[in-house]
């Protein structure tokens, strides 16, 4: 997953920065493609056209489809659980913001007791809804969904777009909680751990992780540099090797010989 920040500098004025985040276990990984189907889905379910109302059914049908393949309710309320508890050590620590710490603390209670009145697992509301069913199995087809497949479909897509969005809220709602919590989960990830300022020399950067166990690896990159970091980690070793990529946007075998300067940060609670 790459994000697009401003960072303030004090020899240019605002520079670039892409973030680029890798997964260090399978629960972070499910996580982070739920955050990004999530953000798709709101911006699509937001607009007013049809096809972006379609669009956003599309999302909606991967999310249940990736959700469906993990116990997420547990997994999330364990992260919290967890979570909280590393946190409650810094109550009384020197330099920590009392009051952020507490807020912090109080929406992981609120988003936990949210959590815990959802039912079944993300999106098992809609296994029932033959409407949406019978779209989402056309949607396997090439082409499956033309007005002469799905007639039904067509004319709720006449409908206006305030009465479509009702609708696809209202099929969205029982998973909110399920959104909230792993919006929070990863939020308070990514501010743990220290960032580091470190260089890769001839394109590969390698750091022994020492049996430590870290949950996310974030990167920070000038957005203008024409790299593309490639990841891989173990318990023991991290490796990431900066790639140039071609005129098809393919960055295999060409590495960046020349150093880079870089910020990484290895995330774990």
């Amino acid at each position: 997953m790459t994000q697009v920040t401003d960072e303030q500098q004090t020899t240019n004025p605002v520079t670039q920065i892409t973030t680029y985040e890798f997964p260090l276990n399978e629960r972070i990984r499910t996580l982070l493609r739920l955050e990004d189907l999530f953000a798709k889905f709101g911006f699509f379910m937001s607009q007013d056209h049809r096809l972006d109302h379609h669009t956003a059914l599309l999302t909606l049908f991967e999310i249940i489809e990736v959700g469906s393949r993990a116990d997420l309710k547990s997994d999330l309320l364990q992260e919290l659980d967890r979570q909280r508890a590393s946190l409650v050590q810094f109550r009384g620590h020197p330099g920590v913001d009392r009051n952020m710490l507490e807020e912090t603390l109080a929406s992981i209670d609120s988003t936990a007791t949210q959590l815990n009145q959802c039912n079944g697992r993300l999106g098992y509301h809609l296994r029932d809804n033959e409407f949406l069913m019978i779209i989402r199995s056309r949607c396997t087809i090439p082409g499956g969904v033309c007005e002469f497949d799905l007639p039904g479909y067509h004319r709720w897509q006449s409908r206006s777009a305030q009465a479509r969005r009702v609708d696809i809220e209202a099929w969205f709602e029982p998973m909110r909680p399920l959104a909230k919590a792993i919006e929070l989960v990863l939020k308070i990830l990514r501010h743990s751990g220290e960032m580091s300022v470190v260089t890769a020399e001839q394109g590969n950067y390698t750091q022994q992780m020492s049996g430590k166990t870290f949950q996310l690896l974030r990167v920070d990159l000038p957005s203008d540099l024409e790299v593309v970091p490639e990841f891989s980690a173990n318990k023991y070793m991290l490796w990431i090797r900066f790639n140039i990529p071609n005129a098809n946007g393919v960055s295999k075998n060409n590495p960046y010989l020349e150093p880079i300067e870089f910020k990484i940060r290895l995330c774990n609670l």
